[in-house]
């Protein structure tokens, strides 16, 4: 069976199939959750936290329908996606820093049975959140009991919304936020070997020009 002849407008799309843009769409969606619920709405950070999120969702969507014309555009603004997800990935590890709140190793036990869920949707998410914050109360697997000054009081988280409220209140925000991160660091490994993926079929194939070039000579040499 001969290969079907080359189009100049080849397929393109299909973004919503891709695991690194559903990742980068529940992201935006954690991530608006999370700043709305912990910071600070008139603080610069909400807003840019927001954006970093909703920036990686759409140039990954922006990318995959611009490939059809552009795979440089294609790359690049694949490339940019991967950016603003470091960005947010900093933002939530320095929303733990400043409040000397943890941040979990990988194989934290709340962490494990997070990966194991492999969550889809906000409603999955929050159900994680909520299961493991019931986990935390009782001390149970990993989390340990909140912390107590010497004279048996929980100890205030310092910093921002959660300054007012003890570590075992303050521990959905943490457990939030380490959910995210998580995500995070999967959705950034699957758009770095996106961007691999581009580039050597850039290489292999070339772009929009030479696509054309091949397009019309196929034409020009058909009987």
């Amino acid at each position: 069976m001969a290969p079907e002849p080359e189009t100049l407008i080849p397929k393109h799309g299909g973004y919503e199939h891709t695991k690194s843009w559903q990742l980068a769409d529940l992201i935006y969606d954690v991530t608006v959750r999370f700043c709305d619920r912990f910071v600070d709405k008139r603080s610069r950070t909400h807003d840019q936290m927001v954006q970093a999120a909703r920036s990686g969702c759409q140039n990954l969507q922006e990318g995959s329908m611009d490939s059809a014309v552009s795979r440089k555009i294609e790359i690049k603004l694949t490339g940019i996606a991967r950016g603003s997800l470091k960005e947010l990935e900093r933002d939530f590890k320095k929303f733990l820093q400043h409040r000397d709140l943890p941040e979990w190793p990988l194989r934290h036990p709340a962490l494990m049975r997070f990966k194991a869920l492999q969550c889809a949707t906000l409603e999955q998410f929050r159900a994680w959140v909520a299961a493991e914050s019931k986990l935390a109360r009782k001390g149970a697997d990993g989390h340990g009991p909140a912390r107590t000054d010497t004279k048996g009081a929980a100890v205030a988280v310092r910093g921002g919304p959660c300054s007012s409220v003890s570590c075992a209140a303050a521990f959905p925000a943490v457990c939030a936020a380490n959910g995210a991160l998580s995500l995070l660091n999967l959705c950034i490994h699957l758009i770095g070997r996106q961007l691999e993926a581009q580039a050597a079929a850039f290489e292999k194939e070339g772009g929009f020009t030479e696509r054309l070039y091949r397009v019309r000579s196929a034409r020009r040499h058909a009987p």
